[in-house]
């Protein structure tokens, strides 16, 4: 009897070839979600690096992470509220009363560590109700932070007197301070921006409260049917957002000590941008805190690369809305591909 079996063919049942587990492995690799924003960050690197002549610059390396502070810290409140198939449209307005509360307080004569814990106060306070709107009320999370958007702005203006307030207390301005590494400057605010995404990567990957978020966001009455209580994680995320956003008011007034009411007016698109760019879904229930720092780097690449391009203000905003619905829409498809 003639044996047919050849190198080029391995036995039945025998172990896979080499090259087939190497594309195996590469396609995994490829379908991991952080893929598609690390690739688009590169890109958007390459591009400014080579259409302008101050992108690559070690300066300009430090002020894109300084810019990037804030809008990761709202951009991560952004995602936890995002998870659980909601919106908040009201993040950046949140902060900048937090920031109005902070410096008037100290300009008026008051503690510095009490202003702090005011203005953390009040944007805690503000995040959680709009939880209870939600939880409580069943009031959908666009409609409820769109109409808390208007009313924290004209909060902000009406206990400012429409006027800025320079902050010049060292606690109020702790994290534009930092060091220099490699040309770059690097400050206390980027590296607490590291450990707060990790913090937080750690809660949602780890922790049972983190599948709960998940889950809810996925699917919420088949979580409360496993006994998942809906609400009160609900209720949690918003309570955490809030916090968060003190924390990125804390962090604007130290990359620039002057609190104003006009402040960050498109920091709920840009926060947005940065989440749905990051992979998370804005239907819930996918996506990751990894990816919405990556996000983060990529609007601040995208600002500081056309804004160096020459390109008004106006046309950023364009380019940035579109950047939303290109994203929104990949994800509506992957989702209709998945449920095939």
């Amino acid at each position: 009897m003639t044996d047919t079996t050849t190198a080029a063919d391995p036995p039945s049942g025998g172990p896979a070839p080499a090259s087939t587990e190497r594309r195996e492995a590469l396609g995994r690799a490829l379908r991991n979600p952080l893929v598609g924003p690390l690739a688009a960050l590169l890109f958007a690197i390459v591009v400014f690096t080579v259409t302008t002549d101050t992108f690559a610059t070690a300066g300009n390396a430090s002020l894109i992470l300084q810019q990037s502070i804030v809008i990761g810290t709202l951009a991560l409140g952004q995602t936890l509220i995002i998870l659980t198939a909601g919106i908040d449209l009201a993040n950046g307005a949140i902060a900048v009363l937090g920031t109005i509360v902070m410096a008037k307080w100290v300009f008026d004569g008051g503690d510095p560590l009490l202003a702090l814990l005011l203005g953390m106060t009040v944007t805690i306070a503000l995040g959680t109700v709009s939880g209870l709107l939600v939880t409580r009320l069943g009031l959908p999370p666009f409609i409820v932070t769109l109409g808390m958007l208007t009313v924290v702005y004209a909060l902000a203006r009406l206990y400012s007197g429409s006027r800025s307030y320079s902050v010049s207390e060292p606690l109020l301005r702790i994290w534009g301070q930092g060091t220099t590494v490699g040309g770059v400057r690097i400050t206390w605010g980027t590296l607490l921006l590291i450990v707060v995404f990790s913090a937080f990567w750690f809660a949602l990957a780890k922790t049972s409260w983190g599948r709960h978020v998940y889950a809810v966001g996925n699917a919420p009455e088949s979580a409360r049917l496993v006994g998942i209580k809906v609400n009160r994680t609900i209720l949690s995320v918003y309570v955490a957002a809030g916090a968060l956003y003190g924390l990125a008011a804390w962090q604007a007034l130290g990359r620039i000590p002057n609190a104003d009411p006009n402040a960050y007016q498109t920091a709920n698109l840009d926060s947005i941008t940065a989440v749905v760019i990051g992979g998370t879904s804005l239907f819930g229930g996918r996506g990751s805190v990894v990816g919405t720092l990556i996000g983060a780097l990529i609007v601040g690449v995208l600002r500081s690369g056309l804004t160096q391009a020459g390109i008004d203000n106006l046309y950023q905003d364009l380019a940035t809305g579109v950047l939303v619905i290109v994203a929104v829409s990949l994800d509506q498809a992957s989702r209709r591909r998945a449920a095939r």
